[in-house]
């Protein structure tokens, strides 16, 4: 243990602080509205934040210690949105779905077939896929301009200089700018935190066909293809060989526990885990595990004071979050665009994948992350096929 602290530092605390704060900003409405979908009361709802906090925060915090490699998990957000929509299914029906989209995970995992699916992607197009699920990012880190003209170009600034004159403190330094220019303005409205401690409800299953129709398999494909593939290739652009079975294996396990207090799934994270992996979060890789772990710290803290960190994180205005988060990405960005474009031989294949990760087309209620690798995949078997055939 003595070794973890010596690891410990104050650029990858803030690394954990940055990715809990745009991960949990960025898409807590959606987990709000999919509980409230299916008839969750209010306490229901709070126990929800409860149990994804936990779930998250004990599998970053554990993984990472474990493994001594940054790994970083989070609640399924386009499963959110499946919830969101859903009709017709009591919270006990939706409960048992969420069991059995824990085994399906599970056995994804821990059988090894995700892992020999993922090996199969080139490394050019898993960088090309993260860079553009992060490019999305830095977009409205740009588009936040026009409605907090001040605040991102001080935050902007901050990072330009940070850069060049201490590049480890560029990401707590440009936070540190923008809460000073939100506060000035303002916009840092901490006299509306709640303090308020979540306690879990159990919510007994109920087993119904339509149920594992409607929401169990949706569920689980969109988890695996809209985040948990973005997820392992976020690992393999940034250079980590993080073991996918165990892991997969174990956010489908912590899901099955916790799934009856409402984590209807949890899964690898990839944009919040590219912000605990970059050079921003600590210039050695090998020191880079304690983000990650700082982040489950944080998550753990999330679940166990869930009205609290709630009302926190409501604190921060939206244009604040949007330009952290996309100078943070920048970096790691950057990073993906170089390897994807490196090797001519998969060059445009990697520029489809990219464009169509990108434009966040959503197709048959799976995410543009899973139809970039479809797309780039299918162009490179193509092409592969004709160049041998030519010769």
């Amino acid at each position: 243990m003595s070794a973890v602290w010596r690891d410990v530092s104050v650029s990858t605390g803030v690394a954990g602080f940055v990715a809990v704060l745009v991960g949990f900003t960025s898409s807590a409405a959606i987990v709000f509205s999919a509980a409230q979908a299916l008839g969750a009361t209010p306490a229901q709802t709070v126990s929800w934040m409860w149990a994804l906090g936990l779930g998250m925060g004990i599998t970053s915090l554990g993984l990472s210690l474990w493994y001594r490699l940054p790994v970083l998990t989070a609640w399924s957000t386009p499963g959110a949105a499946v919830l969101a929509v859903s009709q017709g299914v009591s919270l006990p029906e939706a409960t048992g779905a969420f069991m059995v989209c824990a085994l399906l995970i599970m056995l994804a995992g821990y059988s090894g077939g995700f892992e020999r699916l993922m090996s199969r992607i080139p490394l050019a197009l898993a960088s090309a896929l993260l860079a553009g699920v992060l490019a999305r990012f830095a977009l409205d880190a740009v588009g936040a301009v026009v409605h907090a003209p001040v605040l991102v170009i001080a935050m902007t600034v901050a990072y330009v200089l940070g850069r060049r004159g201490w590049p480890r403190w560029s990401v707590p330094v440009v936070l540190l700018v923008g809460m000073g220019v939100a506060a000035l303005q303002g916009q840092l409205n901490l006299s509306s935190v709640a303090w308020a401690w979540a306690m879990p409800v159990w919510v007994s299953p109920a087993w119904s066909w339509a149920a594992m129709v409607s929401v169990a398999l949706p569920l689980f494909v969109v988890t695996m293809a809209s985040q948990n593939l973005p997820g392992v290739a976020a690992q393999r652009a940034s250079g980590y060989e993080i073991p996918v079975s165990p892991v997969v294996g174990a956010t489908g396990l912590a899901s099955l526990l916790l799934a009856p207090f409402g984590a209807y799934a949890l899964n690898l994270a990839a944009i919040t885990a590219a912000i605990c992996m970059g050079k921003e979060a600590h210039p050695d890789p090998r020191r880079r595990y304690t983000a990650s772990a700082a982040a489950g710290l944080l998550y753990i803290a999330l679940g166990l004071a869930g009205g609290t960190i709630v009302s926190l994180m409501a604190a921060f205005p939206q244009a604040l979050v949007l330009a952290v988060a996309g100078l943070a990405l920048l970096g790691t960005m950057a990073s993906g665009l170089s390897v994807a474009v490196k090797d001519e031989q998969h060059r445009e294949a990697a520029v489809l994948t990219f464009l169509v990760t990108l434009s966040g087309v959503t197709v048959a209620g799976v995410g543009s992350a899973f139809w970039g690798v479809v797309v780039g995949g299918l162009a490179q078997w193509l092409w592969s096929r004709r160049q041998t055939a030519s010769h």
